[in-house]
């Protein structure tokens, strides 16, 4: 094997990674890769063309359309509909760099440029989907967290720091219900409503009393196929992603549910370049995706303190 520098990672079969195939055969063990959510949670309805770090989307909001009574003769009485335009700053960025020497690729029949790039690719979305679902929550319309949810009725509770709500096979059904009463009592479209909930909860959901196969939308019980599909007109996400906090002895989950249309999301692959190294014998791959989000409707969106 021709030599290596003591610094240099070893990549044949005597070395950690063991991208040479001598043991292998040319295969890679299959990586399996965090769930990522924000593609289905958010919209990028507004992204537009991006360029620069820096860079503003902005997007023009509908407004209000005041509706009136009439009587036969009366003069009407015309609006002037006005509507501020927001703007989604482009104010974030991460990049990916590494280097692939000639000699090692030479010597693999697998194409590590390639593999390592998609990899960068996925790394990338685990990360900024944690950024968004630690982040959008302190967005959270008031009548749509805490003890005191729901905008008419302000007796649903949703879990308050120190008194997170505890979520149990027996009442996990309920608490969706109410999840969803929030956002009724909201006027949010029954469409594209999401909810995204860590693993333990979807684990719940199995166990709980789920006898009829089409309360989620399938032809077959969740504990044949393994597929939550809908639930109370929520479309369910599963992530390890979500944000938590220490509450006293238990952690807390800042479970996050909504409509589509509450987050924005816009985002770039700006650069992609491949460089020939000058300190060595090889390439330099690099990347840089910027990207911006926010909430745009607050009241679309809603938050489930929660604990197992």
């Amino acid at each position: 094997m021709y030599p290596i520098a003591p610094s240099h990672p070893n990549y044949s079969s005597s070395g950690t990674s063991k991208f040479i195939p001598e043991i292998w055969s040319g295969k890679l063990l299959v990586k399996f890769y965090m769930s990522t959510v924000f593609g289905e949670i958010a919209n990028t309805d507004y992204e537009g063309e991006i360029k620069n770090y820096g860079d503003k989307v902005i997007i023009r909001t509908t407004p209000d359309i005041t509706i009136n009574d009439y009587v036969i003769g009366q003069n009407l009485v015309y609006q002037r509909p006005e509507s501020t335009p927001v703007e989604l700053l482009i104010d974030k960025g991460k990049y990916f760099a590494f280097t692939c020497d000639d000699v090692v690729a030479y010597q693999s029949d697998l194409k590590l440029l390639d593999d390592w790039s998609d990899d960068a690719a996925e790394q990338m979305k685990i990360k900024i989907d944690a950024e968004i679902l630690s982040s959008v929550y302190a967005d959270v319309s008031s009548y749509n967290k805490g003890a005191t949810a729901g905008k008419d009725s302000g007796s649903i509770n949703l879990g308050t720091s120190g008194s997170p709500y505890q979520v149990t096979k027996t009442n996990v059904l309920d608490i969706l219900v109410d999840c969803g009463t929030v956002l009724d009592e909201q006027d949010i479209p029954e469409q594209n409503r999401w909810i995204v909930i860590p693993p333990w909860f979807a684990g719940l959901i199995k166990k709980s009393d789920l006898k009829d196969a089409s309360i989620t939308g399938d032809g077959t019980s969740v504990l044949r196929n393994g597929r939550l599909g809908m639930i109370d007109r929520f479309t369910l996400y599963t992530s390890n992603n979500l944000y938590t906090a220490t509450d006293g002895t238990k952690t807390a989950f800042y479970v996050l549910f909504g409509h589509k249309s509450a987050i924005s999301f816009a985002s770039q692959m700006t650069k992609v370049e491949t460089l020939r190294a000058e300190s060595t014998f090889g390439d330099l791959v690099r990347g840089l995706n910027i990207y911006g989000f926010k909430v745009l409707k607050p009241e679309a969106i809603g938050l489930l303190y929660c604990y197992k």
